[in-house]
């Protein structure tokens, strides 16, 4: 009889086909290959539950995690607890935007937050993270690019119109230095000078131009390293700069040249305010150089229907008196400086040589750390590997 009936079924099984048995997915799983951070807290508002990418922003792990409650990773007055608080009194779902994430072992980065009750557990919710920084480094740096292309149209009139004329002042003024009295010397002697730093200033503007760039595979090391070498050798020889460097990285796709200048610029603004800080009777000046690999960001590339990720970052930070926060979001604005004798360009320039290689560049400051992040393409071939 058994066999009969195990025979039945083999003829059915042959004849419709099988279906295999699913199990359900696990929730845990799931939730752990999120890419944006998920928390569960419970009504004493105890951590339950943390993914990874939750793990990797609060620097703590899951089994360190559930010890602590959420007041004891963020900042007690963080507008995260009383967003939490608002959705379990109330059971429903919370959102808020522009929150910023501060804690003990936390990089103040901005998020966007939802917070959703859980019906099936009284008390319990469960926070949604976003990354906003990313998005809002994206905005400011569309406002840098604007920036930069009011400079362009400004530089392209002063090269037509303004050198030509001022080569003729400097000239007259040459002829007069030799038949005038030697008391009125001083005056010719000025207006020569005069014209030469007015010269000097429209060939600094004439670099925000648009010029066609060749690109290539650049070793971003070798760029990094060049310049550290230039940097001791002039206008940080008094500093320590040290190096972190993550060897596995593929190369960059862009020019060199303009890499160099990109990197040595912000090492030389980094030393200028180190300087400054010495002057006041710091010590300890260092800037540190590093590189990593980082996934999940992509951005348009200039010129192009095309998107690319840029998972190559550079970083540059010092030790010094930070950036003044009225500076900080104008800071890669054209004419902004914060140097008594400074004009303001270098930092647009870096903005727009960053932004023609497709990069991103986010800037977080406080007194005693300045940081200068740069996210850049990697080199096409270098991506098919």
């Amino acid at each position: 009889m058994k066999g009969a009936i195990s025979r039945g079924r083999l003829a059915l099984v042959e004849r419709f086909g099988a279906k295999p048995e699913r199990s359900a997915p696990d929730p845990a799983a799931t939730l752990g290959a999120l890419p944006m951070p998920v928390i569960t807290l419970d009504a004493e508002n105890h951590i339950r539950y943390a993914n990874q990418a939750a793990e990797q922003v609060l620097g703590l792990s899951l089994s360190q995690l559930v010890h602590l409650r959420i007041g004891d990773v963020v900042a007690a007055d963080s507008p995260l607890l009383l967003l939490v608080e608002q959705a379990r009194r109330h059971g429903i779902t919370i959102s808020d935007h522009d929150l910023m994430l501060e804690g003990p072992r936390l990089r103040p980065r901005a998020f966007a937050a939802q917070v959703a009750p859980v019906l099936e557990e009284p008390g319990h919710v469960v926070l949604t993270l976003l990354d906003s920084s990313a998005a809002r480094a994206l905005d400011r740096q569309r406002l840098f690019r604007n920036g930069a292309r009011s400079v362009t149209g400004m530089a392209s009139i002063l090269a037509h119109e303004v050198k030509n004329p001022l080569s003729g002042i400097r000239g007259a003024a040459q002829l007069l230095e030799g038949s005038v009295a030697a008391e009125d010397r001083e005056l010719t002697v000025l207006i020569r000078d005069e014209a030469d730093r007015i010269k000097a200033l429209v060939e600094r503007m004439e670099v925000f131009g648009d010029q066609p760039v060749e690109r290539r595979a650049v070793n971003i090391h070798r760029v990094l390293e060049h310049v550290r070498r230039l940097a001791h050798s002039g206008f940080a020889a008094h500093l320590r700069i040290t190096e972190s460097y993550d060897p596995s990285l593929p190369p960059v796709w862009g020019n060199r040249d303009q890499l160099v200048q990109v990197m040595l610029n912000l090492v030389k603004n980094a030393a200028e305010a180190l300087t400054d800080e010495s002057a006041d009777g710091h010590d300890g000046g260092e800037i540190a150089l590093s590189t990593a690999y980082q996934h999940g960001l992509r951005a348009a590339v200039p010129g192009t229907d095309q998107r690319r990720e840029l998972p190559l970052v550079v970083t540059v930070r010092d030790n010094g008196p930070g950036i003044p926060a009225n500076i900080q979001p104008h800071l890669f604005e054209p004419f902004v400086t914060t140097k008594p004798t400074g004009s303001g360009l270098g930092l647009a320039l870096v903005a727009k040589i960053v932004g023609e290689h497709g990069g991103l560049m986010e800037v977080e400051s406080r007194p005693g750390r300045t940081e200068f992040r740069i996210s850049l393409p990697v080199a096409p071939e270098a991506e098919g590997e």
